[in-house]
């Protein structure tokens, strides 16, 4: 029999009989990692204990030590598990498909009946049940013909349907987990007695149309999520408790912020509140921007279709564009993006190379088509505004300019409390414009400028955009949530597209290097995450509403005025509450509005020239003079770039 050579991850190499199971592999090993094995990495590959081994190849043994093959194999054989506690429990209830998603499963039932909570119950004890039997998971090789003829006889006709669309002649792979069986490309575990059964729970039911088409049959949803431990579920659960208290939906209509309008779906109606926290946002990047050495523009939101043409977004991103004719039958686009507005700034003058690097922002509204149910708060809309610029430079400038635009944003978000940011390097997608000649030096610019700058960064095959590869910051916010945030992306691609060219040292006509660039990216997409990570208690010089002076009694009216008129002129945003209404009320109210500082004032308060400070989320109350007061919360109003 042919022998085959398989490398472990120490370096030792081992001779075995081709056609080797991993499995085998582990039990060469010890008895005891045999025991364990759930998976195996074959070339790089997540490969299955039973699957063969056919040539040399490398090779490292998965135990549920491996958090992430041990999770993706979990929450897959979830799925399976729970389609089969389903039609246990329900015979005539049909399967569709069952994928792995983030944290978790769902799997596509067709039943008449909807699925209730109490049913939610019984799928989850039924599984507990099947996980207990520790039943053995198999796998076969069948033929397209005889993978059809099983599910007719089954009577499932969507396993049909998925066969029959999956194109070629290639053999499918079935698994069963006991006597239940799906259609499925693997890996699995070894046996249902590996999964922890305290450690998922199923999470929620929803409507989803056969293969997205809503002229199909609609079916149930069921979501579901999954650990290898419990511990890790119960931080999960707790995760998500504290999202709900967090959701920025919520905490905008609390605090008077900002509303919705089916008449604009997925564009902000902002709140006079809402609406200075959105302009604080823009005066504080402006002084970041200005002192990074960039200019301010404007351009049009909506542009001929010519210029989309040249860009490449016409044929490359249309079906998220909002597009428009006009009555002399020309073709026009709603902005997308800012890059073609910029190109134009760019072209209207001849350029030297003297005048590069030349950094070009804009605060531009752009609009791009969102699927209504993908539509979620200031988080996913189809109206923003982004903190957009461009940067032209010459070759020899670019990892510089890519150096400072990191430096920039990573201080940027220490000033919003966010330490805690990953990089990610996406490169080149297969749809795409450019030689891979131009491609090849926008992402080793972007790799040079990351290892200068000594950091860490993680690279994502394919996820670049049309015209360039792109680096993206990732923040974690206070319960351990990711949000994809700032850009930046090298495009020497949109520059020729666009004749653009300066003249260089040698009086050639060039075309220059293009940075795309944002920062907090999205304005409502930041604020949403600003709400959320601080839970509404936003930092005082961002606060919507800062202090509110309340007055104890009516006769105090006057004092809180001339309170509110001091604390202005030191550039404290204050207001009056003078009521008829007991200071408890008024305390109560406010502070479910999430206002950082309330000061109450009364008779004794004049007489001492005082306030009782009320902070929020403190219990007691404080006694300070007025003129301390006005001189710490106008250092605290002060935003961290001009500290």
């Amino acid at each position: 029999m042919a022998q085959i050579s398989l490398t472990f991850p120490d370096g030792n190499m081992r001779e075995f009989n081709a056609g080797v199971t991993p499995a085998e592999v582990a039990a060469s090993i010890s008895k005891s990692l045999a025991k364990k094995a759930i998976s195996a990495s074959v070339n790089d590959q997540h490969w299955d204990l039973q699957w063969p081994i056919d040539q040399d190849s490398s090779i490292s043994i998965n135990t549920m030590k491996d958090e992430a093959p041990a999770n993706e194999l979990i929450r897959h054989d979830l799925a399976h598990i729970m389609a089969r506690a389903v039609q246990e429990l329900w015979p005539d209830v049909k399967v569709t498909i069952g994928p792995v998603i983030q944290n978790g499963w769902y799997y596509d039932f067709d039943r008449e009946e909807p699925f209730t909570p109490e049913d939610l119950g019984a799928i989850e004890k039924k599984m507990k049940e099947i996980i207990n039997l520790r039943d053995k998971v198999t796998t076969e090789v069948w033929d397209r013909q005889r993978a059809i003829e099983f599910y007719t006889a089954n009577n499932e006709p969507y396993k049909v349907e998925l066969i029959e669309s999956i194109p070629g002649d290639e053999p499918l792979r079935m698994y069963w987990h006991g006597d239940w069986q799906d259609l499925c490309r693997g890996p699995h575990l070894q046996h249902t007695g590996q999964l922890p059964a305290d450690a998922f729970k199923l999470m929620s039911v929803a409507g989803a149309y056969w293969r997205g088409d809503s002229d199909r049959q609609m079916l149930q949803r069921i979501y579901g999520v999954a650990f290898t431990g419990k511990e890790k579920l119960k931080a999960h659960l707790h995760m998500l408790e504290e999202a709900a208290k967090r959701d920025h939906r919520k905490l905008g209509r609390e605090m008077d912020l900002f509303h919705f309008e089916e008449h604009a779906p997925g564009s902000v109606f902002w709140h006079p509140p809402g609406w200075r926290v959105f302009q604080t946002l823009i005066a504080y990047m402006r002084r970041r921007q200005e002192a990074a050495g960039y200019v301010e523009v404007n351009t049009p939101d909506i542009m001929d279709r010519a210029l989309w043409e040249t860009s490449g977004h016409w044929f490359n991103y249309m079906d998220n564009m909002f597009l428009a004719k006009t009555h002399d039958d020309r073709d026009y686009a709603l902005k997308p993006m800012n890059c073609p507005g910029h190109m134009m700034l760019y072209n209207h003058s001849l350029r030297s190379y003297r005048e590069l690097p030349m950094k070009i922002a804009e605060f531009g509204k752009v609009h791009r088509y969102e699927p209504s149910g993908a539509l979620h708060g200031l988080l996913r809309v189809r109206s923003f505004t982004q903190d957009d610029a461009h940067i032209y430079c010459t070759p020899e400038q670019l990892t510089e300019e890519c150096l400072k635009v990191n430096d920039l944003v990573l201080s940027i978000y220490r000033d919003f409390g966010f330490e805690d940011v990953h990089i990610k390097l996406s490169t080149r997608p297969e749809n795409r414009i450019g030689s891979d000649e131009s491609w090849d030096l926008s992402e080793g610019a972007l790799k040079a400028a990351l290892d200068q700058a000594g950091l860490e960064y993680t690279i994502f095959e394919g996820e670049g955009a049309f015209y360039g590869p792109k680096l993206e910051y990732v923040l974690r916010d206070a319960i351990g949530r990711d949000w994809q945030c700032g850009t930046l992306q090298v495009d020497y691609n949109l520059p020729e597209r666009f004749g653009s060219t300066y003249v260089s040292a040698s009086g050639e006509k060039v075309a220059p290097v293009m940075l795309h660039r944002a920062l907090f990216g999205s304005l409502e997409r930041f604020t949403g995450i600003l709400i959320e990570n601080w839970e509404g208690k936003l930092p005082f010089w961002l606060a919507p509403r800062q202090v509110v002076v309340a007055s104890i009694i009516s006769d105090a009216n006057a004092y809180c005025i001339e309170v509110v008129e001091k604390l202005r002129a030191a550039g404290v945003q204050a207001e009056a509450d003078l009521r008829n209404e007991k200071i408890n009320y008024k305390v109560r109210e406010h502070s479910l509005g999430k206002v950082p500082v309330i000061l109450a004032c009364g008779l004794k308060e004049i007489e001492e020239q005082t306030v009782s400070v009320r902070r929020l989320g403190e219990k007691q109350t404080k006694v300070e003079s007025l003129e301390n007061v006005t001189a710490a919360l106008s250092v605290e109003a002060t935003p961290p770039d001009l500290l």
